[in-house]
């Protein structure tokens, strides 16, 4: 099965991830779904796959991909994610976001 960068090896490619705050699952797990929807119709999106950890429910990850730096950074100013961001100390763990920027080598 293709994934975005077999054919474009310089998509900018993020490994977004957080964990909820105790009691805060379902309600981080909304908000996050909740960004798709906005995000898929930015300038310079590929995709914007959500996950949760099998092993450590509330654990939740982004996996995109984005054709250049300045389209991420675009989507993380981004009046929907802005929100987010807002809430984080409510809505996630003390570790926060963490956000990584990668590139495919191999």
């Amino acid at each position: 099965m293709a994934t975005p960068t077999d054919d474009n090896r310089d998509l900018l490619t993020v490994v977004a991830y957080m964990k909820a705050a105790p009691g805060k699952e379902d309600e981080l797990r909304e908000a996050l779904k909740g960004l798709v929807g906005p995000t898929s119709q930015e300038e310079g999106y590929v995709n914007y796959d959500l996950h949760e950890s099998v092993e450590d429910p509330g654990r939740f990850f982004f996996y995109e991909n984005w054709t250049s730096g300045e389209a991420l950074d675009a989507h993380l100013a981004a009046p929907h994610v802005a929100a987010l961001v807002e809430r984080i100390p409510e809505l996630l763990d003390g570790d926060g976001l963490t956000v990584n920027r990668l590139r495919r080598i191999a």
